[in-house]
């Protein structure tokens, strides 16, 4: 392991983000973020009400090298000066990550430095140690557009999964009810914005699985199964899993009445907050199993930017005794600064890049660690 500073350029192309940035730093963090250039595909999607995979590809192909460009000139790093070159191989929408993770390999292959092919997921979770130093062990919950689950965190390479949605991930969740809501896209911001003028008690709302220490059977049990056991002794007869599916069913039948959309914006955030933190509290008690006496939480993700979500967190951790971690919202969604800083972290450790020869992935569990 190399204890010197490294600087490192990082890719970020998985989903409507095209993304590059230059961090520098050592581990544990908190790093420096010399640049982090990001430009938004929202305004392209938008009349679609969602990403298309072949408009976010082709927007990746035309714009990252400029964008490259200039988060090297902000950053004022010669290619040559750089330790290494990470770039997101997943998952993610394959056209996408197929850009950037070829771009990246060109970048190594003309420079000779290492290539670091970095799982877009342990990106957002090593961000908090970008942003904070936060120590191993710690517990996340990593809460996104595509992704919704908690997870012990023991080192770099040691996840363990406590919990994950066994339907819609939380992000999901928003943006279609921002759309069967008439809201424009992205659909989290919209809701999170309207629910500010609501009330939150207007509408009752369902709150699946709650209190349950295991996740649904039945119908579901076969899509469980297909949820990677990680590192630990986690059993998915003792899990935190999370449903959302009838929330977004619920909030389809209600759109059909005459509402106030404020309200049902604040009812349909307070149900969600009610799970999370109730799916949160019940992981914090497998954590500490695992990790005795560790009380460090992080969230992640672009839901994470939520502040009434924030706040909740923050107050069941003041009740559960943990210190809460939140990355600030720029660095929760897409970016590729928590891409270089995962590239940081790897090279630390191994001190040598990945083959060229790797290949996307459009799925990858955190679970299976590095390519």
């Amino acid at each position: 392991m190399t204890d010197k500073p490294l600087t490192l350029l990082g890719i970020e192309t998985s989903c409507d983000e095209t993304a590059a940035a230059v961090v520098r730093g050592r581990v544990p963090g908190p790093g420096e973020i010399l640049s982090n250039v990001i430009f938004s595909q929202t305004e392209a999607h938008a009349p679609y009400g969602g990403v298309v995979p072949e408009i976010a590809s082709r927007a990746h192909l035309e714009i990252l090298d400029s964008i490259i460009e200039r988060a090297l000139k902000d950053a004022g790093v010669a290619l040559a000066e750089l330790d290494g070159i990470a770039a997101t191989a997943g998952p993610g929408l394959i056209g996408g990550v197929m850009v950037g993770l070829t771009t990246a390999k060109a970048l190594a292959l003309g420079t000779g430095k290492p290539l670091i092919a970095v799982n877009h997921l342990m990106g957002h979770a090593l961000t908090a140690r970008l942003t904070h130093g936060v120590a191993f062990p710690f517990l996340l919950l990593l809460v996104s557009g595509g992704h919704c689950q908690l997870v012990g965190v023991g080192g770099a390479n040691d996840f363990r999964l406590y919990g994950s949605t066994i339907d819609d991930a939380v992000g999901e969740a928003f943006d279609k009810t921002a759309k069967i809501l008439g809201l424009p896209y992205p659909g989290g911001p919209a809701v999170e914005a309207a629910a500010k003028a609501g009330n939150p008690r207007a509408y009752s709302l369902p709150r699946p699985l709650l209190h349950k220490r295991n996740g649904a059977r039945g119908a579901t049990a076969q899509r469980m199964q297909s949820i990677p056991a990680l590192g630990g002794a986690t059993n998915k007869e003792n899990r935190a899993d999370f449903s959302f599916s009838g929330l977004k069913t619920a909030m389809r039948q209600l759109a059909q009445q005459d509402i106030k959309f404020e309200d049902a914006c604040a009812s349909f955030q307070a149900a969600v907050i009610d799970i999370l933190c109730d799916r949160s509290r019940i992981a914090m008690e497998m954590f500490r199993r695992d990790f005795p006496g560790s009380d460090r939480f992080v969230v992640a993700g672009g839901v994470a930017a939520n502040q009434a979500i924030g706040d909740a967190l923050t107050g069941l951790c003041r009740e559960e005794a943990f210190v809460i971690r939140i990355p600030p919202p720029r660095l929760c969604t897409d970016n590729a600064a928590m891409i270089a800083w995962a590239g940081v972290e790897r090279l630390s450790d191994k001190a040598t890049g990945d083959a060229l020869s790797i290949s996307p992935r459009a799925r990858w569990p955190l679970a299976t660690g590095p390519i």
